[in-house]
């Protein structure tokens, strides 16, 4: 039976479902950007990035789906943590594959000027997302929505990657130099995922 909420925790769930809207409608608008741009300009490191934001559209359905119920429903907490947790390892997996191809492959993309204005809007963006989120966890102590806020801080650090690399491609012709940053987020993904998997991230 789902206990009756505080207007003050009742609020925060409001906003929380809010947040998880938005964070729907603009990962699945930045997909469609980003895998069209890519497409056009040849260029993996968009097209791994707007793939990125599909796996990001299933964490915020994890959490809309989460956030239906109170603070209190720890059974559901737990379910939401481990399905954000797997979530970060598809993330990862898919990090992984598209830079080992793109530096295996060589092959330089042309100047993508919508990719660049993309992800700076993006590195805007998702740490405003972020902040908020993190705000809602912590008042409704939801380690589940901490988890995924820390993935939308995730999308600006990879937004930032790819901004470098598209740049330094269109100036210096460094093909490799997104795919060589991309790696090295890694560690940072796996690590999130595994806190989550087994219930460390807190608010």
């Amino acid at each position: 039976m789902q206990m009756l909420l505080d207007p003050e925790s009742a609020n925060q769930l409001r906003v929380g479902r809010q947040l998880e809207y938005f964070t729907l409608g603009w990962n699945l608008t930045e997909a469609a950007v980003a895998i069209g741009a890519g497409i056009f300009a040849g260029s993996i490191a968009l097209l791994g990035f707007g793939v990125d934001s599909l796996i990001e559209s299933l964490s915020g359905g994890i959490l809309l789906w989460r956030l239906q119920r109170a603070q209190t429903d720890e059974k559901r907490e737990r379910q939401a943590l481990m399905l954000v947790g797997i979530s970060f390892f598809l993330l990862a997996l898919y990090v992984a594959v598209e830079a080992g191809t793109s530096l295996l492959r060589s092959e330089q993309p042309e100047i993508s000027v919508v990719g660049i204005v993309l992800s700076v809007v993006s590195l805007i963006a998702m740490p405003l997302l972020a902040r908020a989120k993190r705000r809602v966890a912590a008042r409704l102590e939801s380690r589940a929505l901490f988890a995924d806020s820390r993935q939308t801080d995730i999308c600006a650090y990879l937004s930032a990657i790819l901004l470098g690399g598209l740049l330094l491609n269109a100036l210096f012709g460094w093909w490799w130099a997104d795919p060589v940053a991309a790696l090295c987020m890694l560690p940072l993904i796996f690590h999130e995922g595994i806190a989550a998997v087994h219930g460390r991230s807190c608010c």
